[in-house]
């Protein structure tokens, strides 16, 4: 689902990702309350309305061939994109829970130039599992490796989310940041007081900075 301004004049693209039990609306709406007349939306569509089955903090067969197929989708989108002439700079790949989980992991895993990368309320998947027990602080799932290729060199990253997240542990939204820091990426985290899973207007606030033109 598209919206917002064509993007033969669109300052900037906003990719955003819904979340489990989401639909592209959701985002939609996300992107309207930004109120930015110039921006472009492309807001695709799990099928189901899930990415994948499980947690993100599963083992990846669990979540397999979901999370390939969704990390393939963002790509077709950027490509697609790409032909349209809108380069990755023009581009902020964002998402909600499950789709904030995948649009960092398709930043990690593709190290495109992206304008800027918001997951509100999510967490790097992995690359592979390890065989270290689960621990508490990751809601009794084990670590994960996160061993990525590519950089992220300057690209702005934001990953917001409550301090007591019934879906995303506190522990890997830190190990996130941290392992997008030393791909280079400039990471903001907003930790939000409490518990909850949802988006405050802070967060709202960092996508509208860097989707807009004069940003």
């Amino acid at each position: 689902m598209s919206a917002g301004a064509p993007l033969a004049r669109a300052s900037a693209v906003a990719v955003m990702l819904h979340g489990r039990g989401g639909q592209p609306d959701d985002m939609i709406g996300l992107a309207e309350h930004l109120g930015l007349p110039d921006l472009a939306v492309v807001a695709p569509a799990a099928a189901g309305h899930s990415w994948w089955p499980d947690s993100f903090l599963a083992p990846l067969e669990a979540n397999e061939p979901g999370l390939s197929s969704g990390l393939s989708v963002v790509e077709a989108l950027l490509e697609a994109l790409s032909a349209e002439s809108v380069a990755a700079d023009r581009v902020v790949l964002a998402g909600f829970s499950q789709g904030a989980c995948l649009a960092l992991e398709a930043a990690a895993r593709l190290a495109r130039p992206f304008r800027a990368v918001a997951a509100l309320s999510g967490g790097l998947v992995g690359t592979d599992d390890t065989t270290e027990p689960g621990s508490e602080a990751l809601y009794g799932h084990r670590p994960k490796r996160f061993d990525y290729e590519g950089r992220l060199d300057g690209v702005p990253i934001l990953i917001g989310c409550h301090e007591r997240d019934p879906h995303i542990p506190l522990a890997r939204v830190r190990e996130s940041a941290h392992v997008l820091q030393e791909m280079g990426a400039e990471v903001d985290t907003i930790i939000i007081p409490g518990a909850g899973h949802g988006i405050i207007e802070q967060e709202a606030a960092w996508l509208r900075k860097h989707l807009n033109s004069d940003a």
